[in-house]
């Protein structure tokens, strides 16, 4: 299966800035079932955008704006071959946790295993763990599988209902969040109650329209991946009660969200911004040519042109306006 994902990021600010500064993990990932074919970064005002690779392989793209602007655009494209997952099963073999053991200790999965800046043990996740009893037992595959129902189960999905910096206790109490909370919450648990190495993956989700999701299909994915005997690193989705398979196209992994935002930057003025995202994952089934632009829904070019439309100069100041202002000086 061929998907063309466009992502779509819009930074708005209130007063125009003078710099901005900014990186993106959007590049998809190439490797295990996913090749990443073709990857295009727009960015409007206009710059020279440069690339690397992190410790974890993750592409990542950076660029600066010294120029004044009021508005950020940044679109990418991409072209990505998902060969379909090798089945998971339900179980493993009795003696899975000394061999899971065993591979801890002979490899280096520490980040993987110790607290990071949103996955951190608290007293509310202790209780939780209590409450749905996560221990260690039967084998990991088992329980993972088990753990992965019961957080999609117990907390409701509901979009703002917390922020990107949100601790996991405002998920844990509320008992309702979106894809990045509950993986967090997974992740904080398989590290510290079971001593499984996890890691946070972020990306898309293909939406068809026979898929149940709860998750919406306008914006990024989060799941998990836990490391698993004979399997190695197994994708769980715990905000769709899914085990990541050919529609989960991964663009970076790290210990949480702090690791791999889609965009993170700054920018110099005095300014707010308001931030507007969209994605759109159209599949195709044949084999896509290569030399010719892919097709652009006509909704998307609607959405593209009106975001890069310069925005309109704010009224000149009022007298009184400028009365207040020169006094605050």
């Amino acid at each position: 299966m061929y998907y063309s994902i466009r992502h779509l990021t819009k930074f708005l600010y209130s007063n125009p800035v003078s710099e901005s500064m900014m990186e993106t993990r959007m590049h998809p990932r190439s490797d295990q079932n996913q090749r990443c074919l073709t990857f295009h970064l727009s960015v409007s005002p206009r710059c020279r955008v440069f690339s690397y690779r992190d410790h974890l392989a993750n592409q990542v793209h950076h660029f600066d704006i010294p120029n004044q602007h009021g508005q950020l655009v940044i679109v990418a494209e991409s072209l990505v071959d998902m060969q379909p997952s090798n089945e998971i099963p339900s179980f493993l073999a009795p003696d899975a946790w000394a061999e899971l053991d065993a591979m801890v200790e002979q490899g280096d999965y520490w980040e993987m295993l110790f607290p990071s800046e949103f996955a951190r043990p608290t007293q509310a996740l202790d209780d939780l763990a209590k409450h749905l009893d996560v221990r260690r037992r039967d084998d990991p595959l088992m329980v993972l599988h088990q753990l992965n129902e019961q957080i999609y189960n117990y907390f409701d999905y509901k979009p703002k209902s917390t922020k990107v910096d949100s601790p996991i206790d405002v998920a844990l109490t509320s008992r309702k969040g979106v894809c990045q909370d509950f993986a967090h919450i997974m992740i904080t648990l398989v590290r510290s109650k079971l001593h499984i190495p996890c890691r946070y993956v972020s990306g898309y989700l293909y939406h068809g329209d026979r898929h149940q999701d709860r998750s919406v299909n306008s914006a990024t994915h989060a799941w998990i991946e836990a490391l698993i005997p004979q399997l190695g690193w197994v994708g769980f989705d715990p905000t769709n009660l899914l085990v990541a398979g050919d529609r989960h196209i991964r663009t970076a992994i790290g210990r949480d969200y702090d690791d791999v935002p889609p965009t993170h930057g700054m920018f110099r003025g005095r300014a707010s911004s308001d931030l507007t995202v969209a994605v759109r994952v159209t599949p195709s089934e044949g084999t896509p040519s290569l030399d010719k632009e892919l097709p652009v829904p006509e909704d998307w070019s609607t959405l593209v042109e009106k975001a890069t439309q310069i925005p309109e100069p704010p009224p000149p100041p009022t007298r009184l306006q400028q009365q207040v202002a020169q006094q605050q000086q």
